[in-house]
C-alpha cells in the first residue's frame, strides 16, 4: 500500500474519532494500549511507530512516558505537531528505524502494521531498538469488521479498504520470527466485541482489534545465553488470563 494515500486524509482523519463508532473505537484501543503497558512497568519510553496525526502519541504521553512519534508521511506529522506540539516527531521510514539498538524501551503500532509494505522487515527493526518489549495494536482479519474490509462497505473505503488485517495466528508467527531468541513472552487479549462494553477485553480473538504485547529479553543476556550455547526459549502463553 503506498502511504501516499495518508497524504491526502491527513487534514480530515482524527475526525473521525469524534463519530459515535469512533470514539467507541477509540475507547477500546486504549483499554487494551493501557492493559498492555501493564505487562512494562519499568518502562520509561516509547517509540510509536507510524503515529499519523498522534492521536495515540498524545494518550501515550499522559502515561508518564517519553515518546516519540514517527511516520512516513508529511502531512500526517503536519497535523500532529499542530496538536501535539510538545511531542517529538520525527519523518522517517518505519522499515529502517533512525535509532541506535536498545535504544528506546517499547515500541509501539497502533493499527499501524496493517498499511506496511514489509511488516517482517519493520518488527524486526523494532525488535532491534526496543529494550524491553514491542506492543501491537492490530484490526482482526477475523472479525466482523474484517470481513467488511474485504468484502462489504468497509472495502470501498480509501484507507480501510487498503488495510492488511492479521489473524491471531499470523501475529504470533510474525513475533517469533521477528523476535527470535530475544522473545521471552507474548501476552494478548482482544476488544470492541458485538453488544459489549467498548472497554471488554477478553482472550477470544474475535474481537474488532488484537492487542499483544512481546516481552523482550536484553540483547546482554542473549549474548551470554548464546556464548553458554543455552539459546533462550520463547514462551507463547494461549490466553490472556495466564499470561498471553
Amino acid at each position: 500500500m503506498s502511504w501516499e494515500l495518508f497524504e491526502k486524509a491527513a487534514a480530515g482523519y482524527t475526525d473521525w474519532y469524534t463519530t459515535r463508532r469512533g470514539q467507541r473505537t477509540e475507547c477500546a484501543e486504549r483499554a487494551l494500549l493501557a492493559w498492555l503497558l501493564t505487562h512494562f512497568p519499568s518502562a520509561r519510553s516509547v517509540l510509536e511507530v507510524g503515529c499519523g496525526t498522534g492521536h495515540f502519541t498524545g494518550w501515550l504521553a499522559t502515561r508518564s512516558l517519553n515518546v516519540v512519534g514517527l511516520d512516513r508521511s508529511l502531512a500526517m506529522l503536519a497535523e500532529m505537531r499542530r496538536r501535539a506540539v510538545d511531542i517529538p516527531a520525527i519523518l522517517s521510514d518505519a522499515h529502517c528505524l533512525p535509532f541506535g539498538e536498545g535504544a528506546i524501551d517499547l515500541v509501539a503500532y497502533v493499527t499501524a502494521l496493517e498499511f506496511l509494505e514489509d511488516p517482517t522487515r519493520s518488527l524486526a527493526e523494532a525488535v532491534r531498538v526496543a529494550r524491553q518489549g514491542v506492543i501491537l495494536v492490530v484490526l482482526n482479519r477475523w472479525s466482523l469488521g474484517g470481513l467488511s474490509r474485504r468484502w462489504g462497505r468497509q472495502s470501498r473505503q480509501p484507507l480501510l479498504g487498503q488495510a492488511r488485517d492479521w489473524s491471531l495466528a499470523a501475529l504470533r508467527t510474525l513475533v517469533r520470527d521477528s523476535a527470535a531468541w530475544r522473545l521471552r513472552r507474548i501476552f494478548w487479549a482482544s476488544a470492541l466485541f458485538p453488544g459489549c462494553p467498548s472497554r471488554a477485553l477478553a482472550p477470544i480473538p474475535v474481537g474488532e482489534v488484537i492487542g499483544l504485547a512481546a516481552v523482550l529479553t536484553s540483547t546482554a543476556v542473549g549474548a551470554h545465553e548464546e556464548g553458554q550455547g543455552k539459546p533462550m526459549r520463547a514462551l507463547d502463553p494461549m490466553s490472556a488470563s495466564q499470561g498471553g
